[in-house]
């Protein structure tokens, strides 16, 4: 067995369905401390299991370099999300069919920081300081990992020059695409306030529905942009519509709605957040907007040609540079340092049965090394 398959194996049986706190972790640092790493682990949250404010625990591991040498971070999460049913096996007993591993965690993403920790074992210690940024809250609200795990950064002034995250970025084979940026994204809660009343009886009633149908198809008609040359269009979907009506001839009091904004730098959360907030109050209604990240754009240059050169080198493939696909924690880094992700195939990710090619966790702790040596040469 590959040292990089023994430690996804590892990670894989310790269940941290989201929130991860405890064994996962201990798993990590039994690993990375033989490794030179120093440890440090921290919990944020208080409230109770389920919300969100349920504890979250994470961990910053860095092994220093000399005075004056580069510092390269690997980051990543160890939660991941519920395994839902009709697994062909248990989804935390990882196991080996064929050329594949099964487990939840396989490919998002406990593969890929197996890989990370295995990698890391081949890059000297004299070579710069490496670290790693790892939450258990990547899959749930996101609101006590990364964010903290940054703060923490930056009280003890150790902040990474550069930094890889390790989300499944491939399409169709390992290589074929890292993610150079991400859109942002926006989750708007609409309300119209009516007054209920008996549907025989209009005029003693005023139906919150005419409004809330008529924000709606504004809301759905507004042309937000063509896209840009790294980003695809922005895009608004509306994700939920409630009305709290159990009874056929009773008008409704309240009408609610929820909408999902993905958006690219043409515009900020705080711009499309007024832009929705004026819709609603023109129809009277409210609007509550919850920024989930802004839009972020790691240029094309030298960080992302070394990761190039390290797929490239190891199989034959050139990445493409994509912003496509969902939000992920490096929306967060990228406030830190240059960000980009570059991980395994995302097919199976948040599905039963997900799996990862035994070979590609071989393929990909190599990638990593090599992109780990690049950015501490600085070349």
């Amino acid at each position: 067995m590959s040292e990089v398959l023994a430690i996804a194996k590892r990670l894989m049986a310790a269940p941290s369905v989201t929130p991860a706190t405890g064994a996962v972790f201990d798993e990590l640092e039994a690993m990375l401390v033989p490794l030179g790493f120093a440890v440090h682990r921290f919990t944020r949250g208080d409230g109770p299991e389920g919300s969100e404010e349920a504890p979250v625990e994470n961990l910053f591991a860095i092994r220093r370099g000399s005075e004056g040498s580069k510092h390269f971070a690997f980051a990543g999460h160890v939660d991941v999300v519920p395994p839902g049913e009709g697994w062909t096996s248990a989804p935390f007993e990882p196991e080996e069919r064929g050329e594949l591993l099964y487990g939840r965690g396989a490919v998002d993403m406990k593969g890929a920081i197996a890989a990370m920790v295995a990698a890391v074992a081949e890059v000297p210690a004299e070579a710069g300081t490496i670290s790693f940024i790892i939450t258990g809250d990547e899959e749930g609200p996101a609101l006590h990992g990364t964010r903290a795990l940054i703060d923490y950064m930056r009280e003890q002034e150790v902040e990474p020059d550069l930094c890889l995250v390790g989300e499944p970025t491939s399409v169709d084979r390992l290589g074929d695409m890292m993610k150079i940026g991400r859109r942002g994204s926006v989750n708007i809660w609409l309300e119209v306030e009516g007054t209920q009343g008996h549907v025989a009886y209009p005029h003693l009633a005023d139906n919150p529905l005419p409004a809330m149908v008529a924000m709606l198809s504004d809301l759905n008609n507004l042309h937000l942009d063509e896209g840009t040359d790294w980003f695809q269009p922005s895009n608004l979907e509306i994700t939920e519509v409630d009305v709290p009506n159990r009874a056929h001839n009773v008008i409704p009091a309240t009408a609610k709605a929820r909408i999902s904004i993905r958006f690219n730098d043409k515009h900020s959360g705080a711009s499309l957040s007024r832009k929705v907030t004026e819709i609603a109050e023109k129809h009277g209604g409210k609007a509550r907007p919850v920024i989930s990240g802004e839009p972020f754009l790691t240029e094309p240059g030298d960080f992302s040609s070394m990761i190039a050169a390290a797929v490239e080198a190891e199989t034959g493939l050139v990445p493409e540079a994509s912003t496509t696909g969902g939000t992920s924690d490096a929306r967060f880094l990228r406030a830190v340092c240059p960000v980009i992700e570059f991980g395994l195939t995302n097919a199976t990710m948040h599905k039963r049965d997900e799996a990862v090619a035994v070979h590609d966790l071989d393929t990909l702790a190599r990638i990593y090394t090599r992109v780990a040596l690049a950015a501490l040469q600085g070349t």
